[in-house]
């Protein structure tokens, strides 16, 4: 029994000795270390030049959520109620399954309450609904629209508005940094930033008078209506559409020059809808082929392909072959150019018109008629 102790006493000791020589030669444990963090008490004012911040605030109160609801036929509701079509189209009925409803954007331009907006956005809607910047909504009544611009007018009564002043778009050159405002997607009121990619797009498709901002700020479904602004918050354009074959954006944008915004919102309010002149004529433009063909000394001008009988031109003379080179002493470059020429001469007004008829120029006078409505269905 005794060495049985002997020998745990000794194992012990040898134990607690090997601890104690473990514990002073074995370094100490490091304390964690500690990171030093410098907090900024006021952060130095943004340059202008690397924000944008305060033309989005400026622009951005200006800037108005529409939705829209309109009667549907059953016919119609039923095939939305595909559920192959609901994976393209979304849930479009409303609760009561009568009413289709949609999304856009749009520009207050006057403390009056006047909203300019696509006209695609409103058209043929029952009830029009408009979300503030500042949370308060309110029911908007059409004043009146323009198909062939793809703009229109609307009024909410409400005060205290905050109206975004218009640029000068003369003044605008490609490469000037934009900022596009709208509900894409209705995710809420958003700004993308880009520049203007080219001026002066027409020949697209879109509209019958096409004189687009090009922009690759990113414009998706619901920014239709929405601003095109420069960087001092000013209004350059209203979006308008996108070239996209998927639906989203892909850096292709096209917004109306805020000087015909004006001209055709004030055109509504005054009267309910816009007047243009018109001279029923179909033309063409005139390429470097058709010029030599028709011994002409450059490709200016638009070649009369088709005159409506007893319209204006007819009445004036004007045959198919003519090649139009001045409007009321104002070159025609284009096909694009002399339709905008000729729609914004007054009805009624006697017009010199040359033309370029076998070789020779012949001045004829034409009296301006009154463009037939347009309807885009």
């Amino acid at each position: 029994m005794k060495k049985l102790w002997l020998i745990f006493a000794q194992t012990t000791t040898i134990g607690l000795a090997i601890w104690f020589l473990f514990s002073v030669l074995s370094p100490a444990p490091t304390p964690p270390a500690v990171v030093t963090v410098k907090e900024v008490i006021a952060s130095a004012p943004v340059s202008s030049e690397l924000s944008y911040r305060g033309a989005a605030k400026r622009a951005k109160a200006a800037v108005v959520n529409i939705y829209t609801s309109k009667e549907v036929k059953s016919g119609r509701r039923a095939l939305f109620n595909d559920p192959v079509l609901k994976r393209f189209f979304g849930e479009r009925d409303g609760e009561d399954g009568n009413k289709a409803s949609s999304l856009g954007s749009g520009v207050l331009v006057s403390p009056q309450g006047y909203i300019v907006t696509n006209n695609h956005v409103v058209e043929s809607a029952a009830e029009i609904e408009v979300a503030l910047a500042d949370g308060r909504t309110a029911t908007a009544k059409l004043i009146g629209s323009d198909p062939e611009t793809d703009l229109a007018v609307i009024k909410i009564d409400l005060d205290q508005l905050s109206a975004i002043d218009f640029a000068n778009v003369d003044q605008a050159e490609i490469g000037d940094v934009v900022l596009a405002i709208g509900n894409p997607f209705g995710v809420g009121q958003t700004v993308t930033m880009g520049i203007i990619s080219a001026l002066g797009r027409s020949e697209l498709g879109i509209n019958t008078f096409e004189n687009f901002i090009q922009t690759d700020a990113a414009i998706n479904p619901g920014n239709s209506g929405g601003a095109l602004v420069d960087v001092h918050g000013n209004l350059l354009g209203i979006n308008t559409a996108i070239f996209s074959k998927t639906g989203g954006s892909l850096g292709i944008g096209f917004a109306i020059p805020a000087n015909i915004v004006k001209q055709v919102m004030d055109a509504i309010i005054k009267d309910g809808s816009v007047t243009r002149g018109w001279l029923g004529i179909e033309v063409q433009d005139v390429t470097p082929d058709l010029a030599a063909s028709l011994k002409l000394e450059s490709s200016k001008g638009a070649l009369i392909a088709g005159v409506v009988r007893n319209g204006p031109a007819a009445v004036a003379g004007i045959r198919p072959g003519d090649v139009l080179l001045h409007i009321d002493g104002k070159e025609v470059s284009n096909s694009a150019q002399m339709l905008n020429s000729i729609a914004a001469l007054p009805p009624e007004q006697s017009t010199p018109i040359t033309v370029i008829r076998q070789g020779e120029p012949i001045t004829l006078n034409a009296k301006i008629g009154m463009r037939p409505k347009f309807s885009r269905r």
